[in-house]
């Protein structure tokens, strides 16, 4: 009898330890994703300085919040003085809800690999630099609530894709150099033409039935 509690007090500690090592190695790919932005980006040394790629858990990171599990689920670093541009990495953070990037002075394009964040909610990249084209790829993003992308750069037209998220209730993509047609489906329906002002090229609410789809938009 002793010798079967032995062995179940054994598999207790294997199964505790395993799954002490799996949480430590989630740690680990999420903190080589922030510091790869960290390293994507020029800041001031004040700002990121506590962003340590020597310590196990980034959830010790400022302007970084994690839930009771050790992931991360909020990167805050809005009006922060950056500059840089977007690391492709950010995708690998499956649990990140709320990724705040506005009013900086980051530069290059939107990252297709954003898409992977499946839990994110807000995106907040307005008043950037931001170039290039809304990744068609956001439109997977099913539990997003909040797109931000106004007082950048971006062209080219606003992906039909976008019009799929069912949650989606704050789009503001004014302020840039958008062109095409503005979608009037799915959540667009409820969105104020004010979101999509100073866009010189943008030509107004789509008509159903008529247009194809901006093809000659770019």
């Amino acid at each position: 009898m002793a010798s079967r509690n032995f062995q179940w007090e054994l598999l207790a500690a294997y199964l505790t330890l395993t799954l002490a090592l799996i949480h430590l190695v989630e740690a680990n790919s999420e903190g080589d994703a922030l510091y790869a932005l960290r390293r994507s980006l020029s800041v001031p040394d004040h700002v990121l300085q506590s962003w340590d790629p020597t310590l196990v858990n980034p959830c010790t990171w400022f302007h970084v919040t994690c839930n009771q599990d050790n992931r991360v689920t909020r990167v805050d670093l809005g009006n922060s003085n950056l500059s840089g541009h977007l690391a492709p990495e950010l995708g690998k953070l499956e649990h990140l809800q709320y990724l705040e990037l506005y009013k900086n002075n980051i530069q290059g394009t939107i990252p297709s690999e954003l898409a992977n964040l499946k839990s994110l909610i807000s995106l907040d990249l307005y008043n950037n630099n931001l170039t290039g084209k809304i990744p068609t790829s956001l439109g997977k993003l099913k539990s997003l609530v909040f797109l931000r992308l106004n007082d950048n750069q971006l062209t080219g037209p606003i992906p039909r894709e976008l019009t799929k998220i069912p949650s989606l209730k704050v789009v503001d993509v004014s302020s840039n150099d958008l062109c095409g047609t503005i979608p009037t489906g799915g959540p667009f329906e409820h969105i104020p033409l004010q979101n999509f002002e100073n866009n010189s090229r943008l030509e107004g609410p789509e008509l159903i039935g008529l247009a194809s789809y901006d093809t000659n938009c770019n």
